[in-house]
């Protein structure tokens, strides 16, 4: 299968732009990847690309096996998954990813419960708040705190990810609670900090009407923890997700506000689980996805009475 290795280092070349970039996404050598591509320009007796200072472009004949090399890998990725699934058992290495923040609370916790029940099976946590490539980055699961998720992945919804207004009871205490959505322009909010996005709250109240508040602070974050930890500090007021601070609010530490109208993130209103086509029966998938299935339903463990 050593030709399948050469075809797989002319991808990533064309995909990565340069040798070098190829080299670092395989864990190999930029000569490594030179000889390999080198190879298959004498074995096939035609050159695969035009080679310059600046960067490298496909000649017609590399264009031409650029797409049959694609169809190919894909083939053989897709055999490869069909056998495997030929069998019950997870095993190997499960990749999963997860915003840095809630991984760290709920899904890391799984982890040693997960591999302990299944013996031929390994697990890492990929922790990012950056979106992933699930091809890519070789993720099985990518777990996704979104409105929409992608239409190129399977997206199954866990949970509705709730929010809530809150804020210390020593802050309301100096400076009074808001009574409606419009007292919140007298209070300092924190929004998560996305670019190009205007700081503007939005809140439904019970017959549905949304009210678009704009709100202010002299600093933000992009970070759910900083946010948390400013509100406890008694700096204002944040739309935080229940699963951050509910047990800030069993304590009495953060209360709640405007409880009559429920805030909506542009963010995300739900956590799906996201993984490709071909993992849709892959049995280390599977038996995951079953373990996020009981740890979230029928109710969230931050909405757990203990929590809440």
């Amino acid at each position: 299968m050593q030709w399948l290795n050469s075809w797989e280092s002319f991808v990533k070349t064309v995909e990565a732009g340069s040798m070098a970039a190829a080299a670092r996404r395989l864990d190999c050598t930029r000569a490594h990847i030179s000889k390999q591509i080198a190879d298959l320009e004498r074995a096939f007796g035609v050159r695969l690309f035009e080679r310059s200072t600046r960067k490298l472009s496909l000649t017609p004949s590399g264009e031409i096996f650029h797409q049959h090399a694609l169809r190919a890998l894909d083939a053989i990725q897709s055999t490869e998954v069909a056998v495997r699934n030929m069998g019950e058992a997870p095993y190997g290495v499960l990749r999963i990813s997860a915003s840095i923040t809630f991984g760290r609370l709920y899904i890391a916790p799984l982890l040693p419960k997960v591999v302990a029940k299944y013996p031929n099976l390994n697990c890492e946590l990929v922790l990012t708040d950056h979106l992933v490539d699930l091809v890519e980055e070789n993720i099985d699961l990518a777990l996704r705190l979104t409105n929409a998720p992608p239409d190129d992945a399977v997206a199954r919804r866990l949970v509705h990810m709730k929010r809530v207004i809150c804020a210390t009871p020593a802050y309301f205490a100096e400076h009074g609670e808001p009574r409606t959505p419009l007292d919140l322009v007298d209070h300092p909010c924190f929004s998560y900090l996305v670019a190009n996005e205007n700081r503007i709250w939005r809140l439904l109240d019970q017959r549905g009407e949304e009210f678009r508040v704009p709100v202010s602070n002299k600093f933000h974050f992009n970070n759910a923890d900083c946010i948390m930890d400013a509100v406890l500090a008694g700096h204002g007021l944040g739309m935080l997700p229940t699963y951050l601070c509910g047990s800030e609010l069993a304590s009495g530490r953060l209360v709640t506000t405007l409880n009559d109208y429920e805030p909506v993130s542009s963010i995300a209103r739900h956590l799906y689980a996201c993984y490709t086509p071909n993992r849709v029966r892959v049995p280390k998938v599977r038996v995951f996805l079953d373990e996020l299935e009981q740890l979230f339903k029928p109710v969230p463990p931050w909405e757990l009475p203990d929590t809440m």
